[in-house]
């Protein structure tokens, strides 16, 4: 299936000279008597590499129709991430280039998605927030603020985090997965 410049949106994986890319950015530019085109960020899904290419308007890519698949991360061997498919229980291991910040974000009997393509692991779709738990962070000093102040915290996947004062270890927060920011405490 092929899909024009018009039909481009953020996150929408096409091939582009063999390669498969994730776009990450995407803008329609017009100036003056020209003709638009269309200049994308993209990201090489087997390699991880950035790129930028223009295009005009009215281009043709072809559309990249990644299968979802449900899996279950089960631990970290190093640069391995050891899951299993909860369909056919099968177990396989992914390595960090391929799961890029999602790292992060996941713990031992989360359930993600993976994105396959003639079965063969591209990527990962996440969730836009999910729960950490606080291992270590500063204690809070109380007192007069004219502005919201924040501290280092470091989550359960050693990620670290501004969080507000109010923030101790052992509490449960919601974090952003996209910016890797603080949203809120969970209970």
């Amino acid at each position: 299936m092929t899909v024009t410049t018009s039909e481009l949106r953020k996150g929408l994986t096409i091939l582009l000279d063999g390669d498969m890319y994730k776009i990450t950015e995407w803008s329609h530019n017009k100036q003056g008597r020209g003709s638009a085109n269309v200049r994308l960020q993209l990201k090489n899904v087997r390699t991880g590499a950035n790129t930028e290419r223009t295009f005009m308007a009215g281009s043709k890519f072809e559309d990249v129709r990644l299968e979802r698949r449900p899996v279950q991360f089960l631990y970290n061997d190093g640069d391995d991430y050891n899951f299993m498919d909860n369909n056919t229980y099968e177990q396989f291991a992914l390595g960090r280039s391929i799961l890029g910040d999602a790292v992060n974000y996941i713990k031992e009997n989360d359930t993600i998605d993976l994105m396959m393509f003639r079965d063969e692991p591209m990527d990962i779709d996440m969730p836009a927030a999910v729960v950490l738990g606080v291992v270590s962070t500063e204690p809070g000093v109380q007192g007069d603020r004219a502005t919201a102040a924040f501290k280092p915290a470091t989550t359960e996947t050693g990620l670290v985090v501004q969080v507000p004062l109010f923030v101790n270890e052992g509490d449960r927060i919601k974090v952003d997965t996209r910016e890797g920011k603080y949203l809120e405490r969970v209970n």
